[in-house]
């Protein structure tokens, strides 16, 4: 770093050493909520990237066996996939049924009640799945929301201490109200620092939470149809009770 960022990085830092006690406040909940921030962004973007690769390999998988016995046993290999979680769902109401002998399936209760209620579990698995991948996020929503205003309140309360200053000096020169001011400014800027990265990791994290929630819902329907075909005889069924 070169003498003239060495010297810029120091009044910055004797304009936050010379704010007042609310102005540093202001700036401290500011960091705080920055640093929260940026561990929840990286913590979830890293999550998302693994819930991604799990989900794609699992979906190829399941196409490609299209056996659900064997696809239970390599559940245990994808633990950050929500489809596992989707599939162990569907298995353990639909299990007994799907490995017993296929002449007595057709006497299954779901065999005889169609797939409705299997449907609703699954709804219910996918509501959970996406609450849990958008768990904190709403941290950062609150963090883009309001660290400008918490920037900008601090920003005031500067401005405000040095118009008192300059009322009990009867002066106002630009040396009097310049490093007042500069001070004052800090806390918008921030602010700023605090709540743009917020707002970008939670419109990110959304955008994927969505993309993977609609291979969920797509997974959960190929499931649902293939229990039907491993089971047999009750599609049409299914179809009216989810409708209901």
């Amino acid at each position: 770093m070169n003498i003239d960022g060495l010297a810029s990085h120091a009044r910055i830092w004797d304009m936050v050493a010379g704010a007042g006690p609310m102005v540093k406040l202001v700036l401290l909940i500011l960091l705080l909520q920055s640093i929260f921030s940026w561990a929840i962004i990286l913590y979830k973007v890293n999550l998302l990237r693994k819930i991604e690769k799990e989900t794609s390999s699992f979906y190829d998988l399941f196409w490609k066996k299209r056996d659900l016995r064997q696809m239970y046993r390599v559940t245990k290999n994808y633990p950050n996939s929500p489809l596992t979680r989707i599939f162990k769902d569907a298995y353990a109401e639909a299990g007994s049924y799907i490995e017993a002998p296929p002449r007595e399936r057709s006497k299954s209760l779901i065999a005889m009640e169609g797939t409705g209620l299997l449907r609703r579990i699954l709804k219910k698995t996918i509501s959970i799945e996406r609450a849990g991948m958008e768990k904190s996020a709403s941290f950062l929503a609150t963090t883009g929301s309001t660290a400008p205003f918490i920037g900008l309140f601090g920003t005031v309360w500067g401005i405000m201490n040095t118009f008192r200053s300059i009322g009990a000096k009867g002066g106002a020169s630009l040396a009097v109200v310049a490093p007042g001011i500069s001070e004052a400014l800090i806390a918008t800027a921030m602010g700023l620092f605090a709540a743009i990265p917020a707002v970008v990791g939670y419109n990110y994290i959304i955008a994927r939470t969505d993309r993977i929630a609609k291979e969920m819902e797509a997974f959960s329907t190929d499931l649902v149809t293939l229990i039907e075909k491993t089971i047999g005889g009750f599609e049409g069924q299914g179809r009216n009770d989810e409708e209901a």
